[in-house]
């Protein structure tokens, strides 16, 4: 359930006036203030550089009639909406659950409303960690995106390097498909259990770093800055998780198709921060069907040979064959 909004505020003067982005600051529940986004072609170039991804729907015509924003285009608006309230730069943390329900497509020139707030606060192994939750919703009151992240906030990144902290209890992800099956490069009911998926491989600059996590705003933080890295215990900046999962939700485009713009379902974990500049794999395995939609395993490999998310993809399966292009020229 979405938190009733508190009453809206500039970024300028929540960025000035914000409180300390510590966890004892954090009240239950606390809404923050909506804010308004439109999606104009600004907006579309700097994600698809920040990504790197430059399919042909997001710039030329759609599936669903001219173009549409990548699945994670809001993903920065939902997850900064407590910078409505607190100062940016005071925040150290880095997130390590998310879950990720797409309903329908984010039209160019459209304008939606996101809201949301904290609604838990809790400590594990002496280790703050808070929960958001938000969405996004056209002006005709559709659901186009909502999420649910988990972030630990009382830890500095290189006290939980290299440790399994998201590692989820019950049910785990194997990450070892059957090589001895051919790699699907689109989802198809049926699939073998342990099917391998086509997936991708990339790196992040910072130059795509900045643009992503928000430096233009005047946010300096482990994504953005070494310094405040290297003051949090890690050697480089790290790759904010959601551009990280953004990578994941590119291939689950080119797996599922259009479907995946309002069916398409994630539940990662991030098991190991990714750096600036590291090549960063996205590999997946089908895990099942249940007649209309397919579940997959999907994880993140580095580069360094860690693997840095983790976690299970679900989209409605259609016979629709068109496929997104690469528009590497805008």
């Amino acid at each position: 359930m979405i938190l009733r909004p508190a009453p809206a505020i500039t970024h300028a003067e929540a960025h000035a006036n914000g409180k300390d982005a510590s966890f004892d600051a954090i009240v239950i529940p606390e809404p923050f203030p909506s804010t308004e986004v439109t999606l104009d072609h600004d907006r579309a170039r700097s994600y698809a550089f920040a990504q790197g991804d430059y399919n042909s729907w997001y710039f030329d015509e759609s599936p669903f009639g001219g173009p549409i924003g990548h699945p994670l285009q809001l993903a920065n608006d939902l997850l900064f909406l407590f910078y409505e309230t607190y100062n940016g730069n005071t925040a150290e943390g880095l997130q390590t659950h998310e879950q990720l329900r797409w309903q329908s497509p984010l039209h160019l020139g459209e304008t939606v409303l996101v809201e949301g707030g904290y609604v838990e606060r809790y400590v594990n192994r002496g280790h703050g960690y808070v929960v958001m939750e938000a969405e996004a919703r056209g002006s005709d009151g559709r659901s186009i995106i909502a999420h649910r992240g988990t972030e630990i906030m009382r830890t500095r990144a290189g006290k939980v390097s290299g440790k399994s902290r998201a590692t989820p209890s019950g049910r785990r992800v194997v990450g070892a498909p059957d090589l001895s099956l051919p790699s699907l490069t689109r989802a198809a009911l049926g699939a073998a259990a342990g099917t391998p998926i086509v997936g991708l491989t990339r790196h992040f600059t910072q130059d795509q770093m900045n643009v992503f996590s928000w430096l233009s705003h005047g946010y300096r933080n482990v994504h953005t800055d070494i310094g405040r890295a290297r003051d949090s215990g890690v050697d480089r900046t790290i790759v904010q998780a959601l551009q990280q999962t953004g990578l994941i939700t590119e291939a689950m485009v080119a797996y599922f198709g259009a479907s995946w713009f309002t069916t398409g379902e994630l539940d990662l974990r991030y098991t190991h921060p990714a750096f600036c500049e590291e090549d960063l794999t996205v590999q997946g395995a089908v895990v099942g069907d249940d007649g209309a939609a397919q579940e997959l395993e999907v994880w993140i490999d580095s580069q360094s040979g860690h693997r840095t998310a983790l976690g299970w993809a679900r989209a409605q399966v259609t016979d629709d064959e068109r496929r997104p292009r690469s528009l590497i020229e805008l």
